[in-house]
Order: structure tokens, then sequence, then C-alpha cells
């Protein structure tokens, strides 16, 4: 029979007269002990007192409607610039055309401030990291943007084109860099999210795992998932592939084998604690998300990698084009004025 102590420890409380009128359970039958396995009686005590603990680290939010905006706002803007330079309002030869073309040079040209920030000493104190990159964000939009009107989407001569197209790859490079950045950085703050730091996340989820001992199948699974997850370093691209497209399938995977698990350990417990429907399925949903906190922490580090590894490459493919870009907007401007 339970004593009064764990009676109350009991997390999941009934209403008080619906616990008053329940009749207390018999004592439990003797369960043979395995080695390193507990007993049935043991299971019930140690699934009892891991629900005053709720997950230390909840999943991470999902980005991907706020990116999706994001990207469903770009597209309207190029379909739009389209739009309205059918109209016929302008032509290229014409002032509005030269000084949209003004424009979006000078917001194309300010955008090498961003960069000049991190390696200029005296601009690195004037103001947050987080401002200068929004601002390098907007005028990455507007300028291409402007430059999109100033063209009316044709190309007179081969600098132009040049010129033109250099643009449009910096720009898309530009909009999967941003992707990156923000699966690399928390927000817009520019504050590096290191490895080390989710490596504390993940330790603070071990509690998680510790709560789930009267389940050792589950907790042996989630750690063989983390030691899958973190052993292999991400540094080529067959590492980068696998923690991008093989991991999550992995992942899934134990999940389910997790939560068949739980079930049969918990209705068995159930069983000699005389749980009702509902608490069963309370603390079902808990063991659950204890152990989903615990697979998701080790994937997002893993995941890390992948990303700042994906980062580092693009960083790399991004720069040569800001350059052909700078040189043939230079030859654009003196070619224009020159003839």
């Amino acid at each position: 029979m339970n004593s009064p102590a764990t009676r109350a420890e009991s997390p999941v409380a009934e209403h008080p007269k619906q616990a008053a009128a329940q009749p207390e359970p018999g004592p439990p039958p003797r369960a043979k002990a395995v080695e390193g396995q507990p007993t049935q009686a043991q299971g019930a005590q140690l699934a009892l007192t891991m629900w005053q603990v709720t997950p230390s680290v909840p999943p991470p939010r999902a980005q991907g409607t706020h990116d999706l905006y994001v990207y469903l706002l770009i597209t309207a803007l190029v379909l739009g610039c389209w739009g309205f330079t059918r109209l016929g309002l302008y032509d290229g030869k014409s002032d509005t055309a030269y000084w949209l073309g003004v424009a979006g040079g000078v917001g194309m040209l300010l955008l090498l401030t961003y960069p000049m920030r991190k390696h200029l000493a005296f601009m690195r104190r004037a103001g947050p990291a987080g401002h200068w990159f929004f601002g390098h964000m907007t005028l990455g939009v507007l300028g291409p943007v402007l430059i999109l009107l100033h063209s009316g989407f044709q190309i007179g001569s081969l600098n132009a084109g040049v010129a033109f197209y250099s643009m449009v790859i910096v720009a898309l490079s530009g909009v999967v860099g941003r992707f990156l950045y923000l699966r690399v950085h928390r927000s817009l703050n520019g504050e590096k999210e290191t490895l080390a730091s989710l490596r504390g996340e993940l330790a603070l989820d071990d509690n998680a795992a510790r709560r789930l001992r009267f389940a050792p199948d589950v907790i042996e699974r989630c750690r063989r998932f983390e030691r899958y997850a973190l052993e292999q370093p991400t540094r080529g691209s067959l590492e980068v592939v696998r923690t991008m497209l093989v991991l999550p399938w992995v992942r899934w995977s134990a999940s389910l084998a997790c939560r068949k698990e739980l079930r049969r350990r918990l209705v068995a417990v159930a069983h000699t604690e005389g749980w009702s429907r509902r608490q069963m399925k309370d603390r079902l949903r808990q063991t659950r998300q204890l152990t989903d906190t615990y697979l998701v922490g080790a994937q997002r580090v893993a995941l890390f990698a992948a990303w700042d590894r994906l980062f580092s490459w693009w960083h790399v493919a991004h720069v040569p084009f800001v350059y052909i870009l700078a040189i043939s907007a230079v030859v654009h401007v003196v070619a224009v004025h020159a003839y």
C-alpha cells in the first residue's frame, strides 16, 4: 500500500472529492527483480515522482511561417516591379529611369557599410550590430528593386548585362544567406548561437532523461541517438547532408520507439497503481514530451553545426560576386556618362 507521502507526490491531482472516494489500491504483486532493471513496484515509484518537474527546455519555435512571409513579400515586390514597368510610364533613357538607377546604386553601395563595420574598429561603436544587419537586409531588397525599375527588365549593353546579372546573383545569394544566418543566430542582434550554448541546453534536458529512469530502454535509445547525432564531426558535404536529411528521420524513428516503450511501461505501472484512464493519458503525454525534448535537443546541436558549415561555404561563394557587382557597376556608370 502506498504511503501518504508517496500519494502526496502524485502530480496529476484529481478533484478532492473524487480522490477521497477512489478506493486505495492494494499492495502490488511481487515482481522478479532483474539485474540493472527496476522492478514493477520500483517503476511505479519512479513514475510517480517524475511528474513534479516539467521539461526544462521547450522545443524550438518554428520559424518557417515567418520566413515564408518574407519570401512572399520579396516575390510580390519583384512581380509588382515587372507589372509597373509594363505600364510604359517612362523609358530607359528618361530622367526617371536615371534617378531610379542612382538611388538603387547608392542603396547597393551602402550595403558595403555592414561588412565594413565588422572590419573597421571605429565603426564597431556606431550602434548595435542588429540595427546594421536590419539596414543591410532592407537595402538588400530595396536596392535591387530600384535597379529593376531602372532597367525595366531590359539589358541594353554588355556591361549593363554583367552588372544586372551580378546584382541578381548577389540578391539571391543574400536571400540564401539570410536563411542560413537566422538559423545560426538567435535574432537580428548578431549574437551567434554557439555550439557551447546549445550543448548547455541539452545538458539541462539531461535532467529530463534522469526522470525517465523507470524506463531504462528509453534512456538508452535517447543516449544512442545523441551519440549518433553528435559524435560524428560535420565537416564535409556528406556529413552535412546526413545531418540535414537523414538525422530528422532517425530522430523520428527513435521517438516512435520511445513512445511505444513508454506506453508499455506505463500500462504496467497504471495497472499496479490503479490509475484512471485520464491519469494514464496525462502521464503518457508528459513522458512523451520529456523524450521528445531530449531528442530534439540533440538534433538542434547537430543541426547548428550543419547550418554553421553551410553559412561558412555561402560566405566564401558570396564575396566574389559582390566584387564582380561593384566593378561592373562602376564600369556601367562610367560608360553611361561617357557615351
